[in-house]
């Protein structure tokens, strides 16, 4: 319980998601609410500088990031940024490389935010050539997500783009329930354009976040998918199935 005239404990919410999912809409989404600082991917330098993967803009997501998972943790862990009363942390699941001590997590409210993986892929395959499980971060997720419900009571929360994007005042108002935050209607929309809070690789993924004003209307593209990546979506499915089956329903 606070000593009198002490503030409350920030809430730390770690949304881990993998990439072509709605993670940049709903970091925008908490940005836009006001009481809340945003972090865009923070473990992306580290993973690029660790891992030695192609990616677009990759020296300059390094130069601009921290390569030492140590004090990524120690920033996600402190002092919150603008002394702001609520703190979303944009993951992607598959930059929490297996080396990174986890203990950090018990500290935050963890969050997963799945897709369809088969959307994830046709949108994937439009941005690059080349795509593996690993890039999508399925397993990951999964994996993640049997961490965090091994070390807690509940169930951690699971939402679906699907149903956010069919339902978003009713999704995010049971989300916002669950990490015992009020609920605003300033998360359903937002100026368009860029951020300050975006990260530096915004000029190559971000261009439909950046022209948007809210959620956009669910249209679906699982039927997209190249033939070549359909064992890939297989591969996905059991694990995004069953995050899918744990799901936040409003």
């Amino acid at each position: 319980m606070p000593r009198v005239n002490e503030a409350p404990a920030p809430v730390r919410i770690a949304m881990w998601s993998g990439p072509r999912n709605i993670s940049t809409a709903m970091m925008r989404a908490w940005e836009n609410r006001g009481d809340t600082a945003v972090w865009d991917e923070p473990f992306y330098a580290c993973y690029l500088d660790t891992t030695g993967v192609d990616h677009p803009v990759d020296s300059e997501v390094i130069a601009a990031g921290e390569t030492d998972w140590r004090r990524v943790v120690e920033r996600l862990l402190g002092d919150v940024p603008g002394a702001r009363s609520v703190f979303f942390q944009k993951h992607m699941t598959h930059h929490l490389l297996p080396e990174i001590d986890r203990g950090w997590m018990d500290a935050v409210v963890n969050c997963f935010l799945v897709r369809d993986p088969r959307e994830v892929l046709a949108s994937y395959a439009r941005m690059r050539s080349t795509v593996t499980v690993e890039d999508v971060g399925v397993p990951q997720q999964a994996e993640i997500f049997d961490y965090v419900q091994a070390r807690c009571t509940d169930t951690p929360v699971v939402l679906d783009a699907r149903d956010v994007l069919e339902n978003p005042r009713g999704v995010l108002s049971a989300l916002c329930d669950r990490v015992e935050v009020e609920f605003t209607e300033r998360m359903l929309a937002w100026p368009p354009g860029p951020r300050e809070s975006d990260g530096v690789w915004a000029k190559h993924w971000y261009h439909s976040v950046h022209r948007s004003s809210g959620f956009q209307p669910y249209v679906p593209k699982a039927h997209l998918i190249p033939g070549h990546l359909e064992s890939l979506a297989l591969e996905c499915e059991p694990h995004y199935r069953r995050l899918w089956e744990r799901r936040l329903r409003a």
